[in-house]
């Protein structure tokens, strides 16, 4: 008896498109999902979206998700907020936050954040995170406890990291990890960092390899732990990992991570390699 043939893919353009995102190749994406939009795939909307801001196309996501934004589609607030702070306008960028918040999406909290903390808003920032935090937010906690650190208040994030630690939010552990290394606490800040690497912490490899090499001075530990981040496609692993690379001596094995934290929309990693490539990073 012959077997029955497989189903069709209902939308082969967004399966697509996931498939190169997923692999990194983020612009390819675009065009990808453009034809899915075109196409009435009823995933393509959200993963165009995604594949503006994973290739750091802010300008075009902002035509892409402006429009449907202002149209009532309030899920999209949030990324039309990240889309704006990119390209500075950090009005506009205010309002889709809150509007996204408002809407529900609590998440949205960790970026209007960084926005106000950028425009020297240190006390709306926090409580904008403080509330997110109580209302359940997985980020919020660890990036109060950060910003503390952030503005040198060491009593204030030693004393939100011991409130907000749970292992049910696992970045918790990063932070109170954090949180011990600035005390002096080095075993204690290891353990936990161990522990937040086993509960899967959304940038544990990333803050261990960064624990690794600036308290232990473990230079070979570090760069297992931000391999291991690449490996778990944590935020921002090209450009640490290109970074480790630049200080370490080995520029031309930095490239290829620069270029990949580049085509995400990494500002860092273009200056750094204008640098390695001779080039002033403030010339237009």
């Amino acid at each position: 008896m012959s077997q029955p043939l497989p189903e069709p893919d209902p939308e082969p353009l967004s399966a697509e498109g996931t498939a190169l995102l997923d692999a990194d190749r983020a612009l390819e994406a675009v065009d990808v999902l453009r034809r899915g939009v075109a196409a009435g795939e009823p995933s393509a909307p959200d993963l165009l979206a995604r594949a503006y801001l994973d290739s750091g196309s802010w300008h075009a996501a902002v035509e892409w998700l402006g429009p449907l934004v202002e149209h009532g589609h309030t899920r999209f607030a949030g990324q039309l907020g990240v889309a704006l702070a990119e390209i500075g306008d950090a009005d506009r960028a205010e309002d889709a936050f809150r509007l996204a918040i408002d809407a529900g999406d609590v998440a949205a909290s960790n970026d209007l954040a960084i926005l106000l903390r950028d425009g020297d808003r240190f006390a709306e920032a926090i409580q904008v995170l403080t509330r997110a935090a109580d209302a359940g937010d997985l980020l919020a906690p660890a990036n109060v406890v950060e910003l503390y650190l952030e503005a040198g208040d060491v009593t204030a994030a030693i004393a939100a990291a011991e409130r907000f630690h749970d292992e049910r939010r696992p970045d918790t552990v990063v932070a109170l990890a954090d949180v011990r290394a600035q005390q002096g606490r080095i075993d204690d800040a290891e353990r936990l960092y161990e522990r937040a690497d086993q509960l899967g912490a959304l940038r544990a490899h990333t803050a261990h390899g960064q624990f690794l090499l600036g308290v232990r001075g473990d230079a070979d530990g570090a760069e297992r732990e931000f391999r291991e981040a690449r490996r778990h496609n944590e935020p921002r692993w090209a450009y640490t990992l290109a970074r480790f690379l630049v200080d370490d001596g080995r520029p031309d094995e930095a490239r290829e991570y620069l270029q990949i934290a580049i085509d995400q929309g990494d500002r860092d990693a273009l200056s750094t390699l204008a640098e390695l490539n001779g080039e002033d990073p403030t010339d237009d």
